[in-house]
């Protein structure tokens, strides 16, 4: 193979390599990118070691919708409004670079408050109802026994959260959402940094919004299998988890 080949054939295959480059980065910005869960502050809902898709078409795009957020615009393109109930995936406010999901529960205009450790929107609790009792769920490098509800927010959206059965959070301030942010909670109440840090996390500019998550597509439970215990790696695979809808 002469030189002029060789060039030919390198120049070739940068072509194939860039062009499917720009159509994982395409995929992944403007329709679904994949996140691992890495936290237990999503837990009964997600778990640590959950893989998901989250759609980035549902709330429009912005800046967030693009690797490293490219400092291009601060304006959002086909923007919708997230609903009550959605599993939302944020760039924090602290760094506009760091991935947080949480459930969205206050809209613009929205007061929540924990009143002796049930949630009021607006003055009015949230439902909820006990369905399992001394539940071991883990907070970090801790366990921490809970009780399991089902919530019932203002829109009819159901969904499960644990509380500590001890220790947990009675009675808070007031929160104000203001205009064109959010309110976002942990699933697993006591154990998740959301938007009651007002220091760190607060209130969620609607620019902020990533996506939506959709979908597990994989699940195992890192505890058991990792690289130093890969004999156990069969046993970590959660099957029952594998394409579950969110």
């Amino acid at each position: 193979m002469n030189k002029q080949k060789i060039i030919h054939s390198i120049f070739d295959n940068a072509k194939t390599l860039i062009g499917a480059l720009a159509i994982a980065i395409l995929i992944r910005s403007l329709l679904f990118q994949p996140f691992y869960i890495p936290s237990s502050s999503m837990e009964p809902t997600l778990l640590v070691g959950d893989r998901i898709f989250v759609s980035k078409y549902t709330y429009g795009y912005s800046k967030h919708s693009f690797p490293f957020s490219p400092n291009i615009t601060n304006k959002r393109f086909f923007s919708k409004s997230p609903q009550r109930g959605d599993l939302v995936v944020f760039k924090t406010p602290a760094d506009n670079r760091t991935d947080y999901i949480k459930r969205l529960i206050g809209l613009p205009g929205d007061s929540i408050q924990f009143v002796e450790g049930e949630i009021l929107i607006n003055n009015n609790k949230i439902l909820r109802q006990k369905i399992e009792n001394k539940k071991i769920i883990r907070c970090g490098k801790f366990l921490l026994e809970t009780d399991t509800y089902i919530e019932t927010l203002p829109n009819g959206l159901k969904h499960l959260v644990a509380y500590k059965k001890k220790g947990s959070l009675q009675n808070s301030k007031i929160f104000q959402v203001p205009e064109n942010h959010y309110f976002l909670l942990g699933d697993n109440r006591d154990c998740s940094k959301d938007s009651r840090y007002l220091d760190s996390v607060g209130y969620i500019n609607k620019l902020n919004l990533v996506g939506e998550a959709k979908l597990i597509f994989f699940s195992n439970d890192t505890n058991i299998s990792s690289l130093l215990k890969f004999w156990n790696i069969e046993k970590s695979f959660r099957l029952e988890r594998l394409f579950k809808g969110l």
